[in-house]
């Protein structure tokens, strides 16, 4: 062979070789990524290619999939009661992916989970279709509507949780939307889509409220604050006077902290400052322990740190870096503390739960088509232990002097024993909007506490002087704790 000829021969065996290469890198390299990349259509027409598997509440299927014309998209998902469930259940969309739990369990509800792979191995031989798994929740159906009702037509949410196990038991947001309306990949989908993205829609519908919206929490945050006291040996006794002053001037400031009304709040005890909801006990209080006894009381809860759910839900805040005056007035909800309702429904579940604060979580177990169990929750060890048995049923007793006695006496339900705070939080530059209201609080029984509830109503019809939490939010948590309870 001449040169030249052996030249090319050996330049195009050069490119046979290259392209053998690449054919394998992009078949055994390459191959997860371009199945899962979301351009990729065929991914879409596989997910949608048989029904989706369901997501499970009491026993029941709260989604569905329904045969489509038109499309190469075989079926697409449907929603019971829609926009009750859609902070839990999230979309499943042909055209937007997924959310919330059809998202975050996307491969299991398509049958695509590689823990699936017998029962797609079987389906296969047998000529059957390929079947998705089943999500089987921690919800309790009586108290999600119960917490979506209460709230009605206000903005807000509601995350109730059972404090011996950490499972979640409601989860309301309003407003809210229903999934269904964007299920497909029609321009009425698209439509529907554009209208409820957040700068089309200031209500924000798409956002869940009890996971990924922060709020000052209030005088509810002043349970954080008697726990710090407790733990830290700074109070031992809740009927004892404290070391309060009135009036107290916030340190490092000539501002005087002020209560809201004339309150018996000199040296109060602390079941009189949380009955009657002190600013000046509680702020003096966590001045007197300072910022870092402070934040470390407030991480025990699970502030400053992501929870997944296993949904995720985002850090509440006790900021690290603060003054005097600033620490002062967080100790008490105020400056730039800040916290979900999933968060604060986790401090009174500690609370109820004699300190110890277990996991929230609201999936219960993935079931497979044939009904075997392909991942269970176990309880395991509390997440953390806030507060001793005994300070917790402290804290107890000043809870539920709240409601017998105090600010929450609409809570109240015969025959149960309630522990609960209120909080009516500032919102806006110099407090010039309508105030958040809270409400948090726990029903008590013979077996211990089966609910812990956290409401906050974001904005209502009512006039400014009539938002309360004790008047807007504590009546939605009664519902609530009576639903769990089949009061």
């Amino acid at each position: 062979m001449n040169k030249p000829l052996r030249r090319v021969a050996v330049f195009c065996g050069l490119l046979v070789l290259a392209l053998l290469i690449r054919v394998n890198y992009v078949q055994f390299v390459q191959a997860d990524a371009l199945a899962n990349d979301k351009h990729n259509r065929r991914v879409n027409i596989n997910q949608f290619a048989q029904p989706r598997g369901d997501i499970i509440v009491d026993g029941k299927s709260i989604t569905g999939s329904v045969e489509t014309t038109g499309s190469d998209f075989k079926y697409k998902s449907t929603f019971k009661d829609g926009p009750m469930w859609a902070p839990v259940t999230g979309y499943a969309s042909q055209a937007f992916q997924s959310s919330f739990l059809e998202g975050v369990y996307d491969k299991i509800l398509t049958g695509n989970d590689d823990r699936l792979f017998f029962n797609r191995t079987i389906d296969m031989l047998t000529g059957k279709e390929k079947q998705g798994g089943k999500v089987i929740t921690t919800l309790n159906a009586k108290a999600q509507r119960a917490a979506f009702e209460g709230l009605g037509n206000k903005k807000g949410a509601v995350a109730a949780i059972d404090p011996r196990t950490g499972a979640i038991l409601a989860m309301a947001s309003t407003p809210s939307y229903d999934p269904s309306t964007i299920a497909g990949n029609s321009k009425s989908d698209e439509k529907n889509w554009l209208a409820l993205q957040k700068k089309n829609n200031p209500d924000d519908p798409m956002l869940n409220r009890a996971l990924r919206q922060t709020y000052p929490p209030g005088s509810t945050f002043k349970v954080v604050t008697a726990a710090a006291a407790l733990e830290n040996g700074l109070y031992s006794d809740v009927d004892a006077p404290t070391d309060s002053p009135l009036p107290w001037q916030l340190p490092l400031s000539s501002k005087l902290l002020e209560n809201e009304g004339d309150l018996p709040c000199k040296n109060a005890s602390l079941r009189i400052a949380l009955q009657v909801s002190c600013n000046t006990v509680f702020g003096h209080m966590g001045d007197q322990l300072g910022k870092d006894k402070m934040r470390a009381e407030a991480e025990k809860f699970g502030f400053n740190a992501e929870h997944l759910v296993p949904v995720r839900a985002d850090a509440s805040v006790y900021s690290k870096e603060m003054d005097r005056p600033s620490n002062a007035l967080s100790s008490i909800g105020q400056y730039n503390t800040a916290a979900t309702p999933l968060q604060m429904a986790m401090v009174v579940a500690a609370i109820a739960n004699n300190g110890k604060l277990m996991a929230p979580y609201m999936v219960d177990k993935l079931q497979a088509p044939n009904l075997n169990v392909v991942e269970q929750h176990n309880t395991e060890a509390p997440m953390s232990t806030p507060l001793s048995p005994a300070n917790a049923q402290k804290l107890q007793q000043m809870m539920e002097s709240v409601v017998k006695d105090g600010t929450g006496k609409n809570a109240q339900i015969d025959g149960v024993t309630i522990g609960g705070k209120t909080g009516t939080a500032q919102n806006g530059v110099g407090n010039s909007k309508n105030p958040y209201a809270w409400f948090i609080s726990y029903a008590k029984t013979g077996d211990g506490s089966p609910v812990a509830v956290a409401v906050v109503v974001e904005d209502s019809d009512a006039s400014r002087g009539d938002i309360s939490g004790g008047g807007l939010a504590a009546p939605i948590a009664k519902k609530v704790m009576e639903a769990v309870l089949n009061k």
